[in-house]
């Protein structure tokens, strides 16, 4: 029995108005995707033991989003590289380190560190203090805010003739915030490499 020849469909056969008209549908559904959005979650939770307020706005650490920060990138922008909020000073309001550097596109630029604050309650972020300038040519690894002060391990260079691919420093810090500035400080474990 020989199988039987079956006559080719026109639809089978892809020409170039099926793409056109594919590409048509793709754009239709991703135009009205943009434009029907689902609305803001109205969900209410009871309050019961698990539950807690929402923080007051002085409570709120300061985002570094926006903030213009005291580095010269030239054509490229300023990127936060790390961030970390805490109360430094003790007066019951959060504080945020940030670790920035310039976006460049190749090499690994240097790192500064500041510290952001706000002047009132629900008053915009501003730089208060400058822990380390990208001017030292320093890179921030370790890096955190915890029991009052900022940690970080800084990478850095013992002579300009160290070629910025391979510092030979390392030293592990702490700033606290004693008598109205932040005192830097190397803790004992600290190390050159």
């Amino acid at each position: 029995m020989q199988p039987s020849a079956v006559p080719e469909l026109a639809h089978t056969h892809t020409r170039p108005i099926h793409w056109v008209a594919t590409a048509a549908a793709v754009a239709a559904v991703v135009a009205l995707s943009s434009v029907l959005q689902p609305g803001s979650a109205t969900a209410a939770q009871a309050a019961g033991a698990g539950t807690k307020a929402a923080a007051p706005a002085e409570a709120t650490p300061p985002d570094p989003a926006g903030v213009a920060f005291p580095l010269e990138c030239g054509p490229v922008e300023a990127v936060v590289k790390k961030k970390a909020s805490g109360d430094l000073d003790g007066d019951g309001r959060p504080e945020t380190v940030a670790v920035v550097h310039c976006d460049s596109p190749m090499g690994t630029p240097p790192d500064g560190v500041y510290v952001l604050t706000r002047d009132t309650a629900g008053g915009e972020p501003r730089v208060v203090a400058t822990l380390v300038d990208p001017g030292d040519r320093t890179n921030v690894t370790d890096f955190s805010v915890r029991d009052g002060a900022v940690h970080a391990t800084l990478l850095g260079y013992s002579s300009s003739d160290v070629p910025s691919c391979c510092p030979d420093l390392k030293d592990d810090v702490k700033w606290r915030w004693e008598n109205g500035s932040f005192v830097r400080s190397t803790p004992p474990q600290a190390r050159s490499v």
